[in-house]
């Protein structure tokens, strides 16, 4: 029973003695109970089939970056933007259906001009800042520090010369490192993440990564796979089926007593695989103002005018979102962009779709890509071992029945 807390208490223990009370109280304030709520009214809303609004957004306020990766769906170069006024309706059509929490992506969110009025705008709300880190500051962190409600989501997705190589810059790791301390010296509540890839995975899905990046002092570390999409896609990166299921047998093995909190979004507490554009739980903001069925699937139907004021009526009868959450999870449990692209295709086609990026070729990338190993390891399942996972995977994040 001890073993099944110790991770959680570890990091409990680590965030109250570095972060500032204000702080731990927004964050229990404005992400945890909020939340628990929020997750509810989802789950209400679908048994009793009523009109369809995600738990969560995840929405990209801007393609600018100042970084090019490899792997990166987001176009290079790319300008286009939300404005203010369209993020700022996002957000307050969002909390009139009771959700409170934001992921905000990019390109390089730091980029974008008055995110952080927006963060203070909205007090009661929480948001997820997806960044390299390069651009955090010790300035920008302690602006983040009085705003209270962000929690940084830092990538880091190698050493030393795998973050040179994955960024196509120079002295990335150390770059981004400096973030991070700006991070832990304002007391933010504050994470890590890596997409793994072949390059990369024997130095990040490692206890000496959890350890280095706790040191550092996350609260988090979020693991992601590698998904080969966007005009630079490098498919040979992709992991094979066995290291996928490496990682699972990791993540499950080291919640027990890691000293952060691990993350994951692939896998229910019974090790099932899991979409969660599928399930509803999440959709995608573009930064042209595209509703996405996810962050990788670049084509929509419909779009928000100028202040989002229609975001509630689009989801409620997008026929694109609706055919797509249906079909997909009739198709696979994993990710149909790794698992099956020609049958993505072929669901894409049935749809009046517009492309949202500035390149222009999404159709086109997805007509050449093949099948990749995904995360469905049916019928070798991996069950959580952690009780405190389980629960809360089981009634926080993927108790939806999606799947039938």
């Amino acid at each position: 029973m001890i073993t099944a807390y110790t991770s959680l208490l570890k990091t409990g223990w680590r965030v109250f003695r570095q972060t500032p009370v204000r702080l731990q109280w927004k964050f229990i304030r404005n992400f945890c109970w909020p939340n628990l709520w929020n997750m509810h009214r989802f789950k209400q809303r679908q048994k009793r089939g009523e009109p369809f609004f995600p738990a969560f957004n995840m929405i990209s306020v801007t393609e600018t970056c100042n970084l090019a990766c490899s792997g990166c769906w987001v176009s290079k170069g790319g300008r286009k933007s939300l404005t203010i006024e369209q993020l700022d309706g996002i957000i307050l059509e969002s909390k009139r259906h009771g959700s409170r929490f934001f992921g905000i992506l990019g390109g390089e969110p730091l980029m974008y001009k008055g995110l952080l009025g927006i963060f203070r705008r909205h007090h009661d709300c929480y948001f997820q800042l997806f960044t390299n880190g390069t651009l955090l500051t010790d300035e920008v962190a302690m602006e983040l520090r009085k705003a209270g409600n962000v929690t940084p989501l830092i990538s880091i997705e190698g050493l030393e010369a795998e973050s040179d190589r994955r960024r196509q810059a120079n002295d990335v790791y150390q770059r981004t490192l400096r973030g991070v301390r700006a991070c832990r010296k304002a007391g933010l509540i504050f994470g890590a993440a890596a997409s793994i890839c072949r390059n990369n995975y024997d130095e990040l899905v490692s206890r000496q990564h959890i350890e280095r990046v706790a040191r550092e002092g996350a609260a988090y570390l979020w693991y992601y796979i590698y998904r080969p999409v966007g005009a630079d896609a490098h498919p040979e990166q992709a992991l094979s089926q066995e290291q996928i299921r490496g990682l699972r047998q990791f993540l499950v093995s080291e919640r027990m007593d890691a000293p952060l909190v691990l993350i994951d979004v692939y896998w229910d507490e019974k090790g099932r695989a899991m979409c969660p554009g599928a399930t509803g739980m999440s959709h995608h903001i573009s930064p042209s103002g595209a509703l996405e069925f996810c962050p990788v699937i670049q084509l929509a139907t419909d779009f928000l005018n100028e202040d989002a004021s229609n975001m509630t009526e689009l989801y409620a009868h997008s026929r694109f979102l609706s055919g797509m959450r249906r079909q997909v999870a009739r198709t696979t449990r994993g990710c149909i962009v790794m698992d099956n692209p020609e049958r993505m295709v072929q669901l894409l086609q049935e749809y009046p779709l517009q492309e949202t990026t500035t390149r222009g070729t999404a159709m086109k990338e997805y007509q050449n890509m093949y099948n990749i190993p995904s995360h469905d390891m049916e019928p070798d399942l991996i069950p959580e071992q952690s009780r405190p996972y389980r629960w809360l995977k089981r009634n926080y994040f993927f108790g939806f029945g999606a799947y039938g």
